[in-house]
């Protein structure tokens, strides 16, 4: 079944019983509104007066709902996670603690060469010539020591969207800030699921920034970004661009964990696609398999 994502943009207060979230308004005017806890995937909450009592944070916790906050800028910043991820974390967290060098660096080419995959597949589906990348794609070696995750990025973005002298950069012309969004949302979808799977998101594969709480999640993360990419895009033709991140460019983002993805030749939800991407690498780290499993563009 596919989880509804939730989005609390007005002051509410947040609560649980009889297995529901029960949403009660200040506006006298406002109903009470009920939701089934299993229904429910993420959680978005954007504005500063919204309360939730500590029941309905455990009863989330144990459904596997992903609660994001953002901040001030109204951009998601932090993702409430378990301690208890899986019953074997201490083992699991020891399996991760000693992974080999040689091991991190097969796994970080497995995932550029695969973010490279698709990413050509998006272009070529606005075809757009992708031959570079498809070079790319085989000239990635071991830890991507060249990087080639960098050009095909480069040379993808001045394709990919049509709009004049665009870039990628987080402080640049939109729609850079529905990529931001997208991204942040991608970025907690993958830590819930690194912690689902009893791995820590702090300890990367190629993201080793000492200041960064998510570095695994940075990088496994990086094959499902041409999805984000494809919303976005599917934003710019049926919305108008501006310099404004509105509510409804939020509504279409948080389409994201329900985007249907193929993974194995079957269709997926994005957010159950993240979590077999998450339990195939530590499946690698316990030496029980050798490649990830990452979703192909289409």
């Amino acid at each position: 079944m596919i989880k509804r994502t939730l989005f609390f943009g007005n002051p509410a207060y947040l609560s649980t019983k009889n297995e529901q979230l029960v949403i009660d308004f200040p506006e006298k005017e406002k109903e009470k509104v009920t939701v089934p806890l299993e229904d429910i995937g993420v959680i978005v909450l954007e504005n500063p007066q919204i309360t939730l009592t500590n029941g309905l944070l455990s009863k989330l916790n144990l459904h596997k709902a992903l609660l994001v906050q953002c901040n001030s800028q109204r951009m998601p910043v932090s993702v409430f996670q378990p301690l208890n991820g899986h019953t074997l974390f201490t083992e699991r967290l020891r399996l991760q603690l000693g992974m080999s060098e040689p091991l991190k660096k097969n796994l970080w080419q497995q995932t550029v060469q695969s973010k490279i995959t698709n990413q050509a597949l998006h272009l070529e589906e606005n075809h757009i010539n992708a031959l570079k990348l498809r070079r790319w794609i085989q000239e990635v070696k071991s830890g991507d020591g060249e990087n080639h995750e960098a050009y095909a990025a480069a040379y993808y973005f001045q394709n990919i969207f049509p709009v004049e002298n665009f870039s990628r950069n987080q402080k640049g012309i939109p729609p850079n800030h529905w990529l931001n969004y997208g991204y942040a949302i991608l970025r907690a979808l993958t830590a819930r699921a690194i912690t689902s799977t009893g791995l820590l998101p702090a300890l990367g594969i190629f993201h080793k920034n000492k200041y960064n709480p998510y570095c695994l999640a940075d990088d496994l993360m990086e094959p499902y970004r041409p999805f984000v990419d494809k919303m976005v895009q599917q934003m710019l033709r049926q919305l108008e661009l501006s310099e404004e991140l509105t509510t409804e460019h939020k509504a279409m983002l948080l389409k994201i964990p329900a985007m249907d993805v193929i993974v194995e030749g079957k269709k997926s939800p994005l957010m159950v696609a993240m979590s077999r991407t998450t339990n195939s690498f530590y499946e690698c780290i316990e030496g029980v398999r050798r490649k990830i499993i990452y979703p192909e563009f289409c």
